[in-house]
């Protein structure tokens, strides 16, 4: 008897190990993901920078002051020829090969400068403009040989700077890793998950409601509540395909689109809302509808003031842990042409756009190292996003949760 009582408790001692140590291992890999990503991405949100000395009086730039106070400025600023007197500035300032220095987007900076203070145009001023990919990488130690000698020659003049890099946030899409950025994408996301969360979340609602409360118990229910669930599962490219086939090829719809992007991903989604749904609403006690019927409530009112309000905080729950889902899906929007090269952010729905899963993918396959960096900082941005996102859920679900 007490060799089985000592077998029993040993057993379990064993389960709580083995418990224990899944937990770690989980914690581990989520750690190492978490470390990784912020050791790689960190340095993305920095930039170094160059004090490129230009002596406009004496440049190439024909521009006049008084063009850029008008609504042709911006025009003016394309055909004044600053790109060529961004590289002659650096070959005068650097020796030859002195525009190599810079980033092939640095005559933007100069742009910007002028066009914020023209009175430049008149001095000799001194702008900071963004060093190329090499010597950004060789400032933050990883560069090749060549490129780190440069960069601490420049350092040593007081030339060079380094810091935050807010046109990371503010940019879109660039060949030049120095110039790119992920609002394009952090606004296509946006869109795509508006749209997603608009045709997703009432119409998951209702078919929970109707499948839990109004819909009766016969082989055809059963089908669909099997189907529902299976549709949870199945993988996401297949929902792309499903999005190629029905909003491109029959509804002819714009394609790489958010609003095809979001309806594509509102299908992936629904499933999951309806599942959650159900679940929430079959957790509120059947003592709170009969009393509301007791008290002379009509069904309608019961299922609306009643049962769904107290059901929310599940549904909500549910909701979001499935937008967050489908924030990181990438194969649906790939079927559907959101990986296109998109230089500026939407305006619109319907106007071309990517996400910031797709971006990062495309990142990820770029041969300039510089776009590493790139990638592990839009990744910690997606992380940001997504944390976000749980955090919303479980304040939602603390703020209205009601406790039985």
């Amino acid at each position: 008897m007490q060799r089985r009582i000592r077998r029993r408790y040993g057993a379990e001692r064993r389960f709580k190990l083995l418990g224990l140590c899944a937990v770690l291992v989980s914690a581990g890999f989520l750690a190492f993901l978490l470390v990784t990503m912020f050791l790689n991405g960190a340095s993305g949100f920095t930039q170094s920078e160059i004090k490129l000395p230009i002596d406009f009086p004496r440049s190439s730039v024909m521009l006049d002051p008084a063009l850029l106070t008008g609504k042709d400025a911006d025009a003016a600023l394309a055909a004044a020829g600053l790109e060529k007197a961004t590289d002659d500035a650096a070959v005068a300032a650097f020796g030859p090969g002195g525009d190599k220095l810079l980033s092939d987007g640095a005559w933007l900076r100069v742009r910007d400068s002028v066009k914020a203070d023209p009175t430049l145009l008149a001095t000799r001023a001194v702008i900071s403009v963004p060093a190329s990919a090499a010597i950004d990488i060789a400032v933050k130690g990883e560069g090749g040989a060549d490129a780190e000698k440069l960069a601490a020659r420049l350092q040593a003049r007081g030339l060079m700077t380094t810091g935050f890099n807010p046109w990371f946030l503010t940019n879109s899409d660039s060949t030049d890793p120095t110039m790119v950025g992920i609002w394009g994408a952090l606004k296509g996301s946006l869109f795509t998950m508006l749209v997603t969360l608009l045709l997703a979340f009432p119409i998951g609602v209702l078919s929970a409601l109707y499948l839990e409360e109004y819909a009766p118990r016969n082989r055809w229910t059963d089908l669909i509540e099997v189907s529902i669930n299976n549709l949870a599962a199945v993988p996401s490219i297949i929902f792309g395909l499903l999005g190629l086939a029905v909003f491109l090829g029959t509804f002819n719809l714009p394609r790489s689109a958010a609003l095809v992007g979001g309806l594509t991903l509102a299908l992936m989604t629904m499933p999951v809302i309806v599942i959650a749904g159900r679940n929430a609403i079959k957790s509120v006690p059947p003592s709170i509808r009969d009393a509301a019927l007791a008290v002379g409530a009509s069904p309608i009112q019961v299922v609306f003031h009643h049962v769904l309000p107290l059901a929310l905080p599940g549904i909500l729950t549910g909701t979001i842990i499935g937008m967050a889902r489908a924030l990181g899906e990438t194969a649906p929007l790939l079927m559907i042409g959101m990986r296109a090269f998109m230089v500026s952010p939407p305006e619109r729905l319907t106007d071309p756009s990517t996400v910031l899963p797709v971006q990062i993918f495309l990142w990820s396959d770029q041969v300039n190292r510089g776009f590493v960096e790139k990638t592990s900082a839009a990744i910690i941005v997606l992380l940001v996003f997504l944390l976000a996102m749980n955090g919303l859920a479980i304040y939602l679900r603390n703020k209205f949760e009601t406790r039985w």
